[in-house]
């Protein structure tokens, strides 16, 4: 999920921690009685609906109660709602004590001032930042400074293929971008085609487009922050990502409307493509449109020939902690018990999650096989996003011309790598404006 800029946000946020002295006036603290015993935690939609989410929550605070003697109030949030409610919390220092956040967000909210940084204090409270996957903890926040923000739930993407259909043909799963593009065009037959997009969600095109270029050793920024959008190792990448639909046909030019991933995943379950790339949770709805977890197999996204083995971005959720609450330490034993190794085999199942400790074992299939690739690309060939406060104005400007670039394509005309290059041009001006 995405968040708009937090610039504004943090100029204001700032002049509200010093007008309220970092006190806050938290709808989750216990002050007035004394106790400091009551939480306010708020959670991001994980489940298949917020209902679910209270369902599959509710006993394990009830378990943190039991063993701490904190109630924890929650309130489930949807994510259409959840960047306006914390945007709001930002500014007005009307804040929840603890809540989750896309881990993408993590450096604009951390420019706001308005979070706990995890130094080396919070971080033994929480029982030590070596208990963490690396590259999980790396979406903490900026690089260099103390993150405010922990992984909570993992996700990664990876490329799930038809089993029969790869049987049929006589294929076996690809193991590099070229073999990928062979494949897809042999599957592409009979009304069928080896791939579906979701070619109309800027936030999927951004996801891709990062990836891609990544495969190329590309950054999308500097190491003053700056936009790169335009260099050759970016615009190669994605015009790579554009020629699934564009020069090897094998991407039905309809999933330039596909806004979600939701509609290449059906598409995927009744037998109409042969491959799609998504995240782990997608099995949930791969199984409810009748494709059995046995019919379908997952292999990292492969990379061109000899190109970097970046298969995914670094997707989930952290948690982080309000500057001004007034429960700290409840705050930081909360943070330590849904970080746990009991709590996290718990939760990781009816999400759909990776875990985000050291050594543990994705439960979220009965998969073994699916559950082990998921875990190696999340663990060693993922890379987070951009840990700039710019990252969502990426997302949002390199996204939408993508998606144009689809339509272009889809309507019939053809997209360069100069058309490509003049279109990050403005993305990279759109982004520098924005400050």
């Amino acid at each position: 999920m995405k968040i708009r800029t937090f610039a504004a946000a943090a100029a204001i946020a700032a002049m509200t921690l010093a007008a309220t002295g970092c006190g806050g006036a938290n709808s989750g603290s216990d002050a007035t009685s004394g106790g400091g015993k009551t939480l306010t935690y708020w959670a991001s939609n994980q489940g298949t609906s917020l209902d679910n989410d209270k369902e599959v929550l509710t006993p394990q605070l009830k378990k943190f109660q039991e063993q701490t003697g904190i109630k924890v109030n929650l309130e489930v949030i949807g994510w259409n709602d959840l960047q306006t409610r914390i945007q709001t919390a930002v500014t007005s220092g009307q804040a929840p004590d603890v809540l989750n956040i896309g881990n993408t967000w993590a450096a604009s909210l951390q420019s706001t001032g308005a979070f706990l940084p995890f130094d080396a204090a919070a971080f033994d409270a929480i029982g030590g930042k070596d208990k963490f996957v690396k590259t999980a903890l790396d979406t903490g926040g900026v690089p260099g400074q103390d993150p405010t923000s922990v992984p909570l739930y993992g996700l990664a993407y990876g490329l799930y293929y038809n089993k029969a259909m790869f049987k049929d043909a006589g294929l076996t799963p690809p193991t590099n971008w070229d073999e990928m593009v062979a494949d897809a065009k042999k599957l592409t037959t009979g009304g069928k085609h080896g791939f579906a997009l979701a070619a109309g969600s800027y936030t999927e095109n951004a996801h891709f487009a990062f990836i891609n270029a990544a495969q190329n050793g590309a950054d999308l920024f500097d190491s003053s922050g700056k936009a790169t959008f335009t260099s050759d190792g970016v615009v190669d990448g994605i015009h790579r990502y554009l020629d699934l639909m564009q020069t090897d046909k094998v991407v039905d030019v309809a999933n330039a409307q596909y806004d979600n991933g939701t509609k290449a995943v059906n598409d995927f379950a009744t037998g109409k493509v042969a491959m799609i790339l998504n995240q782990n949770n997608a099995d949930s709805s791969i199984v409810a449109n009748g494709m059995k977890n046995d019919q379908y197999g997952v292999v990292a996204f492969p990379a061109p020939e000899g190109a970097k083995e970046v298969a995914s971005h670094v997707a989930g959720i952290n948690l982080s902690i309000f500057k001004n609450t007034k429960n700290k330490d409840a705050a930081l034993q909360f943070v330590k018990f849904m970080t746990s190794p009991e709590t996290q085999t718990a939760l990781d199942k009816p999400f759909a999650a990776l875990p985000v400790l050291n050594g543990a074992t994705p439960n979220f299939t009965d998969n073994a096989e699916e559950a082990k690739t998921f875990g190696d690309i999340y663990a060693t060939k993922s890379k987070p996003l951009p840990l700039v406060p710019a990252e969502d104005q990426f997302e949002s400007t390199v996204g939408k011309a993508m998606n144009q670039m689809f339509a272009t394509i889809a309507s019939g005309g053809t997209v360069s790598k100069a058309d490509i290059k003049a279109a990050l041009t403005t993305a990279e001006q759109q982004v520098e404006a924005a400050g």
